[in-house]
């Protein structure tokens, strides 16, 4: 058992007798697989991860929101594994004292990078369930959903942001919010969105995997943003 990975192996409950080769593959940012010529990084690790969490989070939200339809189910997961979300779970897990990664890289600042956490929460995932299979992993994520998040209902307040931003927008100020996108990242098979929403002179942006997904976010946020100040 290598040292550098053993804070991780202790949060996620590895048995001994498994090697650290994946949670090492899932810990490699690729600029640092460049850096020092290595044939792998944590990039199909994270495609794995992501498949699992959808099922994981989806098995979840299904047995704890009996009433719930389909696109209510949606929305909460879409919520559940946005950018934002799996970052977050990623610094307060402090996964990124862990992640290997190139130099240029660390110097920009790419460690602390949301979409650079969110991949390697992923990628861990990814790694997690290869080595101890479907149970441990899921029992993992529902207890850390659990206690971060414990009604994902809350994260979806509005059925349909973006109408109900457009509504307001009428009413108010007889005008329509406009929206941009303001950068593309991450890998081709998984790109993620950031988008801004500007309405009268206010601005929110979000990023999510997916267009629509990142504009339906940004209207939230505005929305939230709007509801704090009484501007509505």
């Amino acid at each position: 058992m290598s040292e550098a990975f053993k804070a991780v192996r202790q949060l996620l409950g590895y048995p001994a007798e498994i090697s650290d080769a994946r949670l090492a593959e899932a810990f490699t940012h690729r600029s640092y697989a460049m850096e020092k010529r290595l044939k792998f990084d944590n990039q199909r690790l994270e495609f794995l991860g992501d498949a699992v969490l959808d099922m994981v989070l989806s098995e979840w939200l299904f047995a704890r929101y009996p009433e719930a339809d389909e696109g209510g189910m949606s929305r909460m997961r879409a919520a559940l594994v946005c950018e934002a979300a799996l970052a977050k779970m990623a610094r307060e897990l402090e996964l990124g004292q862990h992640l290997r990664i190139g130099r240029g890289e660390q110097d920009a600042g790419g460690a602390g990078r949301a979409s650079t956490l969110a991949d390697l929460f992923e990628a861990m995932i990814g790694a997690f369930y290869l080595d101890c299979g479907y149970g441990p992993v899921r029992d993992f994520l529902v207890g850390l959903y659990s206690r971060h998040c414990p009604d994902p209902r809350s994260l979806v307040e509005s059925t349909n942001p973006k109408g109900e931003l457009q509504e307001l927008a009428q009413a108010k100020w007889g005008e329509h919010p406009v929206y941009a996108v303001l950068s593309v990242s991450g890998p081709e098979h998984k790109p993620v969105y950031q988008v801004e929403v500007a309405l009268h002179g206010y601005l929110a942006s979000a990023t999510a995997a997916g267009r629509r997904l990142a504009e339906i976010a940004a209207a939230r946020e505005l929305l939230a943003y709007l509801k704090r100040e009484k501007i509505q």
